[in-house]
């Protein structure tokens, strides 16, 4: 409806709004986010049909029996089924609280709800997509997410406490009857809706930084690594990108180095605002406040350590 809303005020109002989009700046800036919008919707929208596939076909119990005893080889498992069980931010989040209801490991739960929206096929085709002339972008945030994922799971293993967790984690969610298909289509639609949402966002932010910050501004930072590394953290955790999404809007911020950007892209999926509050409804309170600190710091330094390693420096 607001949808509808913008659009027929847009057509009564086309002449003075015309007169508007004839500055130069409003043009440019108009251009980068139809275009970080358009290469991105593909791939968000295969990603919300892969993960609505997942919540209707294929039950948690699956991962479950197929799961190691020991945590920490659980861990490593549960992080590479990441790479075939694909899904976004938003659907990793009620999966992994399924998987700790089904008797799941937390740590195993976790690493899967960190390695399934960052690590999988569509995440990674679309990284190529974006950053077509630097193809080593794509094996740095498999391998910086991958640690991230794997090592924020082992370290749950040592200093992860079950009170932590709310207690009605552990209950197991009733079967209420609902048809496959109709839970397919609803998580489809969710997901495209809320993906969809904070893409436009992300490429509002890319276009704005493009125009309005001053190229020495972004040229300074660009001198400043540490600081670079910083902010690109931060902005991951702010702007709340969509996985599927996020590598073309990293890629529109050419005159910053490699690095800074892949940290970005590693970041973003582990950690951002939208979920936090997904996972302090979802695991408490307690839970997130703890997590979420530890999953960023991890997500940085693996970022950087996969950066130096793969891309051969700052970039």
């Amino acid at each position: 409806m607001v949808l509808c809303g913008v659009l027929l005020l847009a057509t009564l109002l086309q002449e003075p709004l015309l007169g508007l989009l004839d500055g130069g700046t409003v043009r440019t800036a108009a251009t980068v986010f139809v275009a970080v919008c358009v290469q991105a919707l593909p791939f968000l929208v295969l990603g919300t049909l892969l993960s609505g596939v997942l919540a209707a076909w294929v039950s948690p119990a699956v991962l479950r029996r197929v799961l190691p005893r020991r945590p920490a080889l659980a861990v490593l498992v549960a992080g590479a089924a990441g790479l075939v069980l694909p899904g976004c931010e938003c659907a990793s989040v009620p999966v992994a609280r399924r998987l700790v209801g089904q008797g799941v490991p937390e740590a195993a739960a976790l690493a899967f709800l960190l390695a399934a929206p960052a690590i999988n096929p569509v995440v990674l085709v679309a990284t190529a997509v974006a950053f077509p002339d630097h193809p080593e972008m794509v094996g740095a945030r498999l391998l910086g997410s991958a640690a991230t994922a794997l090592g924020v799971g082992w370290l749950w293993t040592r200093i992860g406490r079950p009170g932590w967790m709310a207690a009605r984690v552990r209950d197991r969610p009733p079967d209420d009857g609902t048809p496959r298909w109709a839970v397919f289509t609803e998580t489809v639609r969710h997901d495209v809706v809320d993906a969809g949402g904070f893409l436009v966002v992300g490429g509002l932010a890319a276009a704005v930084m493009n125009v309005l910050v001053p190229p020495a501004w972004l040229d300074g930072l660009a001198g400043h690594l540490v600081l670079a590394v910083v902010v690109m953290a931060v902005l991951a955790v702010v702007l709340a990108l969509c996985s599927e999404a996020d590598a073309f809007v990293a890629a529109s911020l050419s005159s910053l180095p490699l690095l800074p950007r892949l940290v970005f892209l590693v970041v973003g999926p582990a950690v951002d605002l939208k979920l936090i509050a997904l996972q302090a409804g979802a695991f408490g309170r307690a839970f997130a406040l703890r997590f979420a600190p530890l999953t960023f710091v991890v997500a940085v330094t693996s970022a950087v350590l996969a950066g130096l390693l793969v891309l051969g420096g700052p970039g």
